[in-house]
């Protein structure tokens, strides 16, 4: 919700400005832009079960869980025409992604494992912008970002007991925001989903709970305010 209002605090006053001045007239000669950014995120897993899952009498499901993080980060814009731009967004990420395994009657959690996790991403998008209107532009965004875990699992990845995963990942994103033009500043509202494209399951033939799964894949949700100017 307050996302929402900022947004619509935002807009209210650009629109408001209309008849005043386009302020997206004094960036077009610009072929570059910088920024920061801020975000909100919610990472998660996909699971996928082996064989053993089935003949295994000790877990009778497995269950991703999320908690929220945020992101903060830079933001690089190459503009390409009136209508694409290249962005290249270094950004530090914390979250967390969980699994939950439950046992057989399912009254209690059999076990549950959480990782606490700081990613160094670097995100490659294309972005298509609208053509502009009263100092506001949509936008769609897909690319590719590469992530690398700097702290989490950072203790536990020699213990035997525990579920490994691996610290680097490569994901898939797709997004979409509204640019609004203000005199000193562009604000950027923006919805972005990720879905990883490797299997970050570090797989233990000694682990139960390693041997149940056969494949880990990240994906996560992202709500973000760039600044650039």
């Amino acid at each position: 919700m307050l996302f929402v209002a900022i947004v619509v605090l935002f807009a209210t006053n650009a629109v408001s400005q209309r008849d005043k001045n386009y302020n997206y007239l004094d960036y077009q000669a610009k072929p570059y832009f910088f920024g920061i950014t801020l975000g909100y995120n919610k990472l998660n897993l996909d699971v996928y079960r082996s064989k053993k899952f089935a003949a295994n009498d000790s877990i009778y499901r497995i269950t991703p869980f999320s908690a929220p993080g945020f992101n903060l980060g830079v933001v690089t814009n190459l503009k390409l025409g009136e209508y694409f731009d290249i962005r290249f967004l270094p950004t530090l990420s914390f979250g967390e992604r969980n699994l939950r395994y439950f046992a057989p009657n399912e009254t209690e959690t059999y076990f549950e494992r959480k990782v606490e996790s700081v990613f160094v991403e670097l995100p490659f998008h294309v972005r298509y912008k609208s053509a502009p209107y009263h100092d506001m532009r949509a936008f769609v965004i897909a690319g590719v970002k590469y992530s690398f875990d700097v702290a989490g699992d950072s203790q536990t990845r020699q213990a035997k007991d525990l579920i490994k995963i691996a610290p680097t990942d490569f994901a898939a994103e797709l997004g979409a925001g509204l640019q609004i033009f203000f005199p000193y500043f562009i604000f950027s509202p923006e919805i972005k989903f990720s879905q990883g494209l490797s299997n970050i399951l570090i797989y233990d033939n000694k682990l139960e709970r390693s041997t149940v799964l056969e494949k880990l894949f990240s994906r996560g949700f992202t709500i973000s305010l760039h600044f650039e100017g």
